[in-house]
């Protein structure tokens, strides 16, 4: 059976909705997912770029383009307390050691409870342990464990192997080698579960080695 590696972060609204779109399309093509917690802030980092949301002007597109895909899409959405916000806590709780339906339930809540209208605040620990107690979850335990080194450490290694990998940003699927970013690459990314990927080794051997012409003041 194929799997799909779902790479994301709680800041991010196209997670969300790809997260609530990701398992109906993993379910047609026959595949798994595997949920991979990562710091979008890292990978920023090692990329030398700015998150969308640090962008006024596509901070601004975000929300009105996410807005329209939830819409569409018929899901509820709504913006957290504040944003960007850290969402380090949350990403440490859904990495904890735990039953992977437990864990694919953790996600569900803290997005819903994120950007699904729930207005919860990820960043502030009673929320979350508040957040996740409402679904019947042990919210006070998981947020007490995630404060420990070694959740920090696994968060840290899941992230670390993201770049390894070639992750540049969330939501980011990962099939094999093959990296598709964004909701808008849905598409694609059941393409290529189907065997019916369009792109052709060859084709890709002839941009990988396309040169440069021209660079930006100061890179």
């Amino acid at each position: 059976m194929k799997s799909v590696a779902f790479y994301f972060d709680f800041l991010s609204p196209y997670a969300y909705v790809a997260w609530t779109q990701i398992h109906g399309l993993a379910s047609r093509a026959g595949a798994t997912v595997t949920c991979v917690p990562t710091l979008l802030a890292a990978l920023l980092a090692d990329g030398g770029t700015k998150g969308p949301a640090e962008i006024p002007k596509k901070r601004v597109y975000v929300f009105k383009d996410s807005l329209r895909t939830a819409r569409v899409l018929g899901l509820p959405f709504g913006p957290p307390p504040a944003h960007p916000f850290n969402p380090l806590l949350a990403l440490r709780v859904a990495g904890l050691a735990m039953p992977e339906h437990e864990r694919h339930a953790v996600i569900d809540t803290l997005f819903a409870g994120s950007w699904g209208g729930g207005g919860v605040a990820l960043d502030d620990p009673d929320a979350v342990a508040k957040c996740l107690e409402l679904r019947g979850l042990p919210g006070a335990g998981l947020v007490s464990r995630a404060t420990e080194p070694s959740a920090k450490e696994i968060l840290r290694h899941a992230t670390d192997d993201a770049l390894a990998r070639g992750v540049f940003g969330v939501p980011t699927m990962r099939v094999g080698d093959e990296l598709f970013w964004g909701y808008d690459s849905f598409g694609h990314l059941e393409r290529c579960l189907r065997g019916e990927d369009p792109l052709r080794p060859d084709e890709l051997a002839t941009w990988k080695d396309l040169g440069a012409s021209a660079r930006r003041r100061g890179q």
